[in-house]
């Protein structure tokens, strides 16, 4: 039997908030892989340069990172429905959007509820399932890989096949487009600056279709949302008396029950945002590897994430360059078999990350692959099999690094905020570093380094934080200092 009868009850009684959490990150993936494909069309429908538009990245991915930094849990569905009704919003009116600076403002909001999602979903489901968290976490990850295959696939029918923007010198640029739209990387425009497109003409895109089905797509995940609220009675219309708590409350509620009555300071009001986490006159008392667990499961994803990041924007112009020299059309294929497969990846992971916890494998799998790839730096056929392990290996990292983080603080820290904006932060800043540093073989250099650094960071939390934790503090509920 897959689950024990205790997990399958569980799971039973928090069906609906656990559904929910797990559509809401379909949104958050379906928003995340829209900007690369549909960026050459985007520039054209705002007549803007490669060099403008690029901003445009910038912008989602920043207001990412602060969003998944300022979440509080207090009105968490309240913020997941505004969140999810948000991108179902900028999908339609990304349209409309005829100037580049006004694009990049609704880009932003984008990516304020995409870190709203990040952290608060992953922090709900942890509250929920706590040490069995895993493999629900697993689903979750593997919804956002599934979003994040299905909007490059919609926008694809819609996308320019020529320069969208038509006048006198369109004819000497048209057949340099589709080799421009693979490389495009986060505000990192590489060898692509020399390329003139004209910015002035007639505007000829149909991209608009693609972000209105999206939205219509998103559309049932807010009314999800919605409903989570209804039933909890926290729309205000419909709010009679007091309202219930949410499941995950009632099970900290009855965990916890007995430790608060001996210590009173003990509160279940969960985590806070990173901000209110990092006051000091909360961890008056703490010993330091409590601070080194968050510190060191942050830099393991902050490496880990910006591997997924740099890998998947990098590839495709690291496999067109000397010596590989992959023609444009095959080389096309290598970020998308990267995420396909860490998208099956995270299927595969949730039956298996309820019986074993295969972190350590994953971390020595991501640094042998790389290496790999450097000794086989020839060849075409391992660059493709590469990809596809390092996707396989990358892809249940984050939910396995959370649910294990979690499980040292026994659910009381502040790992779910920390080590979600480490990812996020990861994420944007590795494309940059890498983005700045010349050579052919500098990507994987650079992906070879981070896996390094993320092994090392994670041999160094689980066994010297762990151990000197065990020796000092028995056990977190000990501490009557713990998040006053």
């Amino acid at each position: 039997m897959l689950w024990d009868e205790r997990v399958a009850a569980l799971f039973r009684r928090n069906l609906q908030p656990t559904l929910t959490y797990w559509s809401v990150f379909f949104s958050f993936g379906l928003c995340i892989a829209f900007l690369g494909p549909t960026l050459l069309d985007l520039r054209c429908q705002t007549q803007s340069s490669l060099s403008q538009i690029t901003w445009v990245f910038f912008a989602q991915q920043f207001c990412l990172l602060i969003g998944s930094s300022n979440s509080s849990l207090a009105q968490s569905l309240a913020a997941l429905f505004a969140s999810s009704f948000a991108i179902s919003l900028v999908f339609a009116i990304i349209p409309f959007c005829h100037n580049v600076v006004v694009l990049a403002v609704v880009m932003a909001m984008a990516g304020l509820a995409m870190g709203c999602i990040d952290t608060l979903s992953n922090m709900q489901l942890v509250r929920i399932y706590q040490k069995d968290s895993a493999v629900f976490l697993q689903a979750l990850h593997f919804f956002v890989g599934f979003g994040a295959l299905l909007s490059p696939l919609i926008a694809d029918p819609f996308l320019s096949d020529t320069n969208c923007i038509l006048n006198n010198a369109t004819a000497n640029s048209t057949s340099n487009l589709p080799h421009i739209r693979k490389s495009l990387v986060p505000h990192h425009l590489g060898n692509l600056s020399h390329y003139d497109l004209p910015m002035k003409g007639l505007v000829v895109t149909r991209v608009s279709y693609a972000f209105w089905i999206m939205a219509l797509i998103n559309l049932p995940v807010p009314i999800a949302v919605f409903f989570l609220l209804y039933k909890e009675r926290l729309v205000p219309c419909c709010n009679v008396g007091s309202p219930p708590l949410l499941a995950a409350d009632e099970l900290a509620l009855e965990t916890r029950m007995a430790e608060k009555d001996d210590h009173p300071a003990m509160s279940p009001k969960g985590h806070d945002d990173l901000f209110r986490c990092c006051q000091s006159k909360n961890y008056r008392g703490v010993p330091c590897s409590y601070f080194a667990i968050h510190v060191a499961g942050a830099l393991v994803l902050f490496m880990s994430d910006g591997i997924v990041g740099e890998y998947s924007g990098f590839v495709y112009s690291y496999a067109v360059e000397e010596p590989l020299s992959v023609m444009h059309k095959e080389a096309g294929y290598l970020p998308s078999l990267f995420w396909g497969f860490i998208t099956l990846g995270r299927l595969i992971s949730i039956p298996v990350s309820y019986r074993v916890k295969p972190f350590l494998s994953l971390q020595i799998g991501v640094l042998a692959t790389f290496l790999l790839l450097l000794i086989f730096s020839y060849s075409v056929v391992f660059l493709f099999v590469g990809t596809a392990c390092l996707g396989l290996f990358l892809s249940s990292t984050f939910p396995s690094m959370l649910a294990y983080t979690e499980d040292i603080l026994q659910y009381r820290g502040c790992a779910t905020t920390v080590l979600v904006t480490g990812a996020a932060f990861g994420e944007m800043v590795l494309q940059l570093l890498v983005g700045s540093v010349s050579g052919s073989y500098s990507f994987l250099v650079c992906g070879t380094i981070f896996g390094a650094l993320a092994f090392t960071f994670y041999i160094f939390l689980s066994e010297k934080v762990a151990y000197d934790l065990t020796c000092s503090v028995p056990s977190w509920g000990a501490s009557e200092h713990l998040l006053k």
